[in-house]
């Protein structure tokens, strides 16, 4: 009896491994499946991917009119960026610090969750952001990212910033910047990187004080 519950026990214990083993996810597979939901992001959005060739062709931008859904895939980053308006005012200057007001809307391309702040025009978020040649780094200050994720910005983010101006309107046809963007887990916020999630959003840059005031 000793002997037939003992051989009992070891079957259970080994068919407990069995799937314990079948249920676990390794990196990798959590990886393809990241892959997969951002092919079928792109699929369902009907979003043409162009080359980082074809973005410098087209002198650094994306078209976006109607009937039109260019992403540039930026191969260092695994980011896809479309530049919707390039915006009003300079680029970040070399050295230079500059807060900036933020508006975002954020998808999870996994479970569909949203957060977003850009139907609160006197609301924004704050992120602080300073340039080192082609390298920038930045943090919240404040806001609805800094409450969910912390004060660190999403490398993610920044990849825009090397082609899009950051100003404040100073007449009626002025506007800010905006892009749309699909960042992998390896550019997001904690989050993302903690659970291999990637991530949509759309967002508005606008300088918080105008160098002219």
């Amino acid at each position: 009896m000793r002997r037939i519950l003992l051989s009992f026990c070891t079957l259970t214990l080994i068919a407990c491994a069995v799937v314990s083993c079948s249920d676990y996810e390794t990196y990798g597979d959590k990886k393809d499946k990241e892959r997969a939901a951002i092919s079928k992001f792109i699929a369902d959005s009907a979003i043409t991917v162009i080359t980082e060739e074809q973005f410098k062709e087209q002198n650094y931008t994306t078209n976006a009119t109607k009937g039109n859904n260019q992403f540039v895939y930026i191969t260092n980053s695994g980011v896809y960026m479309q530049i919707v308006r390039k915006g009003c005012g300079k680029p970040l200057q070399e050295k230079e610090r500059a807060d900036l007001l933020i508006r975002f809307f954020e998808l999870s391309l996994f479970d569909s969750t949203i957060i977003y702040n850009d139907i609160r025009p006197y609301d924004p978020d704050v992120m602080s952001i300073t340039r080192a040649g082609s390298t920038y780094t930045a943090s919240f200050t404040e806001g609805v990212m800094k409450d969910s994720y912390g004060e660190s910005v999403p490398s993610g983010w920044l990849v825009p910033f090397n082609y899009i101006n950051v100003g404040r309107p100073r007449t009626a046809d002025d506007e800010i910047s905006k892009v749309k963007l699909i960042v992998p887990h390896t550019q997001g916020h904690t989050i993302a990187s903690s659970y291999v999630y990637p991530y949509y959003y759309e967002i508005t840059f606008e300088r918080k004080t105008d160098l002219q005031d």
